[in-house]
Order: C-alpha cells, then structure tokens, then sequence
C-alpha cells in the first residue's frame, strides 16, 4: 500500500520543480525546501532522481506563456492597425474588425478582471487604443475638417474609459477619462476666448 511507488515519477517531478523553483527564487527558506525535497523524494537524493530544473517549474512556464500570449496579440494588433491606416479601400471592413477586435479585448479584460488577471490591465490598454484608433480613422474617413466631430469622438472615447474606470474599478481608466474630459473641455474654453 505505502511503498517507493506512491507517487508517480511525473507528479513527483513537478512537485520536485517547484520546491526547486521556491528554493532558487526564495519564496520558502532554504532549510525548508531542502525538507519538502527529501520528503519528496521518498529518502532518494534529489540529484540521483530524474533530472530536476527550477526553469521546469509551472509558474515559469506559466509566465512563459503569458509573455508569448501578450507578444503575439501585441503584434497582432500592431499589424492590423498598420492595415487599417494605409488601406483606404477597405475602411468599412477594418473598422467593423478593429471595433470587433476592441469589444473582444474588452470583455476578455472584463472576464480577467473577476479573477484578479495580471494580463487584464494590457487587454485594457489594447481595448482602448484599438477603439481610439477606429473613432481617429472614423473621423478621418467620414468627418475630415469638422472639429465638432473630432471633440465627439474624442470626448466618447473618455467617457468610455472613465465609464469603464468605475464600472470595474480601475483607477488609470478613470483618471484617463477625467483627464481626457477636462483636456478637451479646457481646449472649448480656450477656443471660445
């Protein structure tokens, strides 16, 4: 019932890592770890088991995968606003894709926030400067020339990241919009004077 093989050579690996990975990072002292190895290890020395490295641990690889998964959408997104500025042939189409881009990244961000996400904050920022980029090249397209469009567009962008600010309590969303607001009603007054 209780023998050398309680545990499988692969869960023993993991866990094997990550006491590895406490150890290396001193999350645990390392009197500690060296106990949880040994127990671990069933009596065996940790070197004679399989080869354990920290770098093999789940949270490295974990944030491994969030840096790739944040590269790529960056990239991605780059790419599809670089269409959507130089392809004035298919303007509609792009914009129809960066808002449903935009929406996507909102509501992802949305989802991540309940979770407490460290990718949430990034969605945010892509979110807005995707739904920035449209209302720019929305304006550019169909308003050239008329700043009381431009201050629409620019003043809804602001009211929806101080709405999105408090709806999910996030303080740089809300200073941008308030900032945002009070720049473009600041430019009014000085217009009017």
């Amino acid at each position: 019932m209780f023998g050398a093989n309680t545990m499988t050579n692969p869960r023993k690996k993991i866990i094997l890592n990550e006491i590895l990975f406490w150890k290396q990072n001193k999350l645990l002292p390392e009197h500690y770890c060296d106990f949880l190895a040994a127990l671990y290890a069933e009596g065996a020395d940790v070197e004679e088991l399989d080869p354990v490295h920290h770098k093999q641990a789940v949270l490295p690889s974990e944030k491994r995968k969030m840096y790739l998964l944040i590269v790529g959408i960056s990239i991605a997104i780059i790419a599809l606003l670089s269409i959507y500025f130089t392809i004035s042939s298919l303007t509609l189409i792009l914009t129809v894709i960066v808002g449903i881009a935009a929406l996507i990244l909102f509501i992802t961000a949305f989802r991540m926030a309940q979770k407490n996400n460290l990718l949430t904050p990034i969605f945010h920022l892509l979110a807005a400067v995707l739904l920035f980029s449209m209302s720019i090249r929305i304006y550019t397209t169909y308003f050239n020339g008329n700043n009381i469009a431009l201050f629409c567009l620019i003043a809804a962008n602001c009211g929806v990241w101080l709405w999105s600010g408090i709806k999910m309590k996030l303080l740089y969303y809300t200073v941008s919009g308030v900032l945002g607001l009070l720049a473009l009603i600041g430019y009014y007054i000085i217009n009017l004077l």
